[in-house]
């Protein structure tokens, strides 16, 4: 066993050992390449690590593991890695781009540190763990806010009891019938990518597989392949009401992340060369970019009350439903957007360790209207992915902050997708994102 532990030592102060020497073109390239081993070997311990690679096979071959994970020189390998990241970043780099690749990286590797260190249970708070996986400061909202969201709901629902009740009751009309959710998903992708590409040009090779799964802590994923081709998986576990359709196709399929991916492996890595692109870390800014703009996806490809329109028209019809109180469902649908930061509260308090089971159940049924059950698979989804659930909505509201405020407006579609296309094809940092949030405040 000790011969295997310092076979791993020796192996990644190779990886991280460079010519201090400054030279822009293939020392550069060279740090990129050890940048992406180092990502890849802690993914062979932590196998949640490595969302997607589709880099060089050489990169992975050589890869030494031990039988403990070696923390302590992975770390001091993450360190001395971006210190040779730093050399670009000075005012001496005349560059700019490379300065722009330099600091992107130097904020993966400091994910890379979070992550290995709560891999072996040296664990930080919610806000020291965002702050070093995401980039970013997460808001906070106190149940007051929640509160206030809910008192709007409960004016508009009908009937009496619990708003999560009488949620229920409308909502449980709008659930995809069992034999029906492939051929509604089907439409609802084919549309999606429809009116996606009249803003993006695809490679003719891109393609996706659509597969149904059970037993999993998400709702929807996509397994991004390399070469332009995903896995998109939905969970079965759960009643697919038929919004949720047209968000799945859009955050996993198009324009969310399968074309993401595609695009970032195109422009970047296959078309410019950048090798440190063509590894994915899960838990890194990339996934806040990733994730906030799959989200804010579903809005670019189904603007204004088209969502809504698409699913009466063409979903609901195609699912067997009655199209009664279609108008009423998709109000409340978006007044429920509104409450998706009391799952960030949860976590907090969850990563805090100042809030018990039943206290999360309490706000994610009371304010995320969620079923207890439903509530239960959100918690085990926080237990496994900690902070990861700030992407989903504080990611969304910096990508359409961006958007918005720089004339990407629904009245101007090819400048809105022209900022979204930046948004998926660049080194982005989602710190400064966030100033320009802060900003417009």
């Amino acid at each position: 066993m000790r011969n295997s532990i310092l076979l791993a030592v020796i192996a990644i102060v190779l990886l991280i050992s460079c010519n201090s020497t400054k030279q822009p073109g293939n020392n550069f390239k060279s740090l990129t390449e050890k940048y992406v081993r180092l990502g890849l070997t802690i993914g062979q311990y932590d196998t949640d690590f490595v969302d997607a690679y589709y880099g060089p096979d050489s990169l992975k071959q050589n890869l030494q593991k031990s039988a403990t994970f070696p923390k302590d020189s992975l770390l001091t390998a993450v360190t001395d890695l971006q210190n040779e990241f730093k050399k670009f970043t000075d005012s001496t780099e005349t560059n700019d781009t490379l300065r722009r690749r330099a600091t992107w990286t130097i904020k993966q590797l400091t994910a890379f540190s979070r992550r290995i260190k709560i891999f072996s249970n040296q664990l930080a708070s919610f806000d020291e763990e965002a702050s070093e996986l995401f980039d970013v400061t997460v808001p906070v909202y106190d149940e007051a806010h929640f509160k206030s969201v809910v008192a709007e709901l409960d004016s508009l629902l009908p009937g009496k009891g619990s708003i999560p009740d009488r949620v229920k009751l409308v909502a449980d009309k709008f659930v995809i019938p069992k034999d029906k959710v492939d051929t509604v998903f089907k439409t609802a992708i084919e549309e999606a990518r429809k009116r996606s590409q009249k803003y993006f040009s695809f490679p003719t090779t891109e393609t996706f597989t659509l597969e149904y799964v059970t037993d999993k802590p998400w709702s929807g994923y996509n397994w991004y392949k390399g070469n332009y081709k995903s896995v998109i998986q939905i969970n079965l576990d759960l009643p697919i009401y038929i919004d949720r359709a047209i968000d799945l196709a859009c955050h996993e399929g198009y324009p969310g992340h399968h074309v993401y991916n595609m695009l970032l492996e195109k422009n970047l890595y296959r078309d410019k060369g950048w090798v440190e692109i063509s590894l994915y870390p899960l838990f890194s800014p990339q996934s806040l970019l990733a994730e906030g703009t799959a989200n804010y996806g579903i809005d670019m490809a189904f603007p204004g009350e088209e969502k809504a329109e698409f699913a009466k028209k063409v979903l609901i019809p195609l699912a067997g439903i009655d199209t009664a109180n279609t108008a009423l469902y998709f109000k409340i649908i978006a007044l429920k957007e509104k409450l998706n930061y009391a799952r960030n509260e949860v976590a907090r308090g969850i990563l805090n360790g100042n809030m018990k089971e039943a206290e999360c159940i309490r706000w994610l049924t009371n304010y995320c209207l969620m079923n207890e059950k439903v509530a239960i698979k959100s918690i085990s989804f926080i237990q496994k992915n900690r902070s990861y659930v700030i992407c989903y909505n504080y990611g969304m509201d910096l990508s359409r902050n961006y958007i918005e405020s720089n004339g990407g407006v629904a009245s101007a579609p090819g400048k809105r997708w022209e900022l979204f296309g930046y948004l998926l094809s660049n080194p982005v940092f989602p710190s400064e994102l966030e100033k320009s949030f802060n900003k417009m405040k």
